[in-house]
């Protein structure tokens, strides 16, 4: 059997201390406030206790943070989360940010079949779930490329400014995933 978190491309890994300068980049790009609920940037010392504290216990947080790094550099290159964790029903959200010198080179879609991977396998998720908003075409070819399918559309989802934006919401069940994953 393949592990879990790691391709030949990428691995999946908790966050370190050393984290925290590439979490201060990606959280305070406001350009990519608008695909999350992100209102305000965070401090340095906001991000370094974040990481001092965090709980990776999926099943106390409802929530999992893992860093996408690329195997060959050892550089991480996003973060891949699972959020809004529900063990009754047994499903979970997934989000994904690659960072913008990074994006093109399938690192997104590695990450995604690997939260895939580790959420069936190991936490015996029934289906796994996302959120993506209308005009953000790579993000939807990403789950699209994951075999994802668009189950609903969420009409004026999302702000933007004065207006607002339909959101896609993708699905991926555990009895339509290939079980070698």
């Amino acid at each position: 059997m393949e592990p879990l978190l790691s391709d030949d491309m990428v691995h999946l890994r908790a966050l370190e201390p050393a984290d925290a300068e590439r979490l201060y980049l990606w959280e305070n790009d406001t350009r990519m406030w608008n695909v999350g609920c992100a209102t305000a940037p965070f401090s340095r010392k906001q991000l370094e206790e974040y990481i001092a504290t965090y709980d990776a216990d999926i099943y106390s947080a409802r929530q999992l943070r893992l860093m996408v790094v690329e195997n060959e550099s050892g550089c991480a290159v996003g973060t891949a989360d699972l959020y809004d964790f529900d063990p009754v029903n047994q499903r979970a959200g997934v989000g994904i940010l690659i960072s913008e010198e990074y994006r093109g080179r399938r690192y997104g879609e590695r990450a995604v079949r690997l939260l895939e991977r580790y959420g069936f396998m190991r936490l015996g998720l029934h289906q796994l779930w996302a959120v993506v908003p209308e005009s953000n075409s790579p993000c939807r070819n990403l789950f699209e490329q994951a075999e994802y399918r668009i189950t609903g559309r969420l009409r004026s989802w999302l702000r933007r400014g004065k207006s607002y934006e339909d959101a896609y919401l993708y699905q991926r069940l555990n009895i339509d995933a290939n079980r070698d994953i």
